[in-house]
């Protein structure tokens, strides 16, 4: 049996009002999705428990068959194993965003989804000009990027993802508690070294916004897995545009497979990654595809492009990997769903279950469901299941 797990990330919604209180799932063209849904089993899973943030560190992690519970640590230090930055015992790693302020607010989390080659530029002038003995800097994707301190600095900060005060003003959610004014601090002098750099200067003029300042959260110490090897017997692989699934899949000894032009928005390189999970699937058991591009969207607020990305989900990733599944010598099963909701009417994520579907080819099996959608799924013979069990249960049915 050869297994596909084909993540959308933060796909749920919640009823739109523009769409006629449907949701992004019911009102896109998804009819792949709805076809395995229809030829499947289907139910909701939890992906965030509820003593948890509702952070895609949490969900795929669970997706990916590890209970936050047993594992999670912080989302940073998953970023980190990415990276190829290792972490001595007392580094805390912290994810940090490049971000556009205007008028004491955050106008942007990602400062217009800048281009890598943009960022590290300046995450390396960040670290030529703030580095300390404690304080390191490491450039990442687009707007993602990386803080290591050292002893034990800033583990029991408070910090707030920037993505859930977007619009809001900043001295409200500045780093506070143990260490907040260091961290603070330091977010002030970025915004010195930034504004008028080449790189935002040009961007300005671009009509493009600036990356003018950072965010630091997401910080954690580094985790201790159990190869996925030993937990479920199964050889496989993360394919992914970002560093937290690649980093997870690096702590679970999964193979992680780079491709090209793989972005994390709308213009990621579908094609490469559908090429790439048929390639892995040739010498592997099982295969993750994640694609970040519903997820951004849902944090714009923006339902023309919430609706492209599912939509080119279901057309450019699932509808292939499934037509080579139904063409296989080999039994498939294909399991898809989100990560968590990414609803449009709060542009941050949310714990609600999540609707997931599972099909094999060797063995269709119906369940009164005909849509993949959150309502749909509901009709479901799975009912509501621990988001952490579902690879044990693929693998063990």
């Amino acid at each position: 049996m050869k297994y596909a797990i084909l993540i959308g990330d933060g796909m749920a919604d919640y009823p739109i009002e523009k769409l006629g209180n449907r949701t992004i799932l019911q009102a896109a063209r998804t009819p792949v999705m709805d076809s395995i849904a229809a030829r499947g089993r289907a139910g909701l899973a939890k992906t965030v428990p509820d003593s948890f943030p509702p952070g895609s560190d949490v969900a795929n992690m669970s997706i990916l068959g590890y209970d936050p519970a047993t594992y999670y640590s912080g989302r940073a230090p998953l970023e980190a194993a990415s990276m190829g930055v290792a972490l001595a015992a007392d580094d805390v790693a912290f994810r940090c965003n490049l971000i556009t302020t205007e008028h004491g607010m955050i106008k942007d989390y990602s400062a217009g989804h800048i281009s890598s080659d943009e960022a590290e530029i300046l995450i390396d002038t960040l670290d030529y000009e703030l580095s300390t003995e404690n304080i390191r800097f490491y450039p990442g994707i687009s707007y993602r990027h990386l803080i290591v301190a050292g002893n034990n600095l800033g583990a029991e900060t408070e910090c707030t993802p920037p993505h859930d005060i977007t619009g809001e003003k900043i001295d409200k959610y500045l780093p506070r508690g143990k260490d907040g004014e260091f961290f603070s601090e330091l977010i002030e002098a970025s915004k010195v070294v930034l504004e008028l750099h080449p790189v935002n200067l040009k961007r300005v003029e671009e009509g493009k916004n600036p990356a003018n300042s950072i965010w630091v959260w997401g910080q954690g110490y580094a985790p201790k897995f159990t190869a996925f090897m030993k937990l479920y017997g199964k050889k496989g692989a993360v394919i992914s545009a970002v560093d937290l699934l690649k980093g997870i899949g690096i702590y679970a000894g999964l193979d992680v497979i780079e491709v090209h032009g793989a972005t994390g928005y709308l213009d990621t390189n579908y094609e490469g990654k559908v090429r790439a999970a048929i390639e892995a699937l040739k010498t592997r058991d099982l295969v993750f595809v994640h694609v970040e591009a519903p997820d951004e969207a849902g944090h714009e607020g923006s339902i023309e492009k919430k609706l492209k990305a599912v939509e080119d989900f279901d057309s450019r990733i699932v509808a292939p990997i499934l037509e080579y599944a139904e063409n296989s010598d080999e039994p498939f099963t294909i399991l898809v769903l989100p990560d968590h909701p990414t609803p449009i009417s709060v542009k941050t994520h949310t714990r609600d279950p999540i609707p997931f579907a599972i099909y094999r080819t060797d063995k269709p099996e119906t369940d009164n469901v005909e849509a993949f959608d959150e309502e749909s799924v509901k009709n479901g013979s799975m009912g509501l299941v621990k988001a952490s069990d579902l690879i044990g249960i693929l693998i063990k049915s």
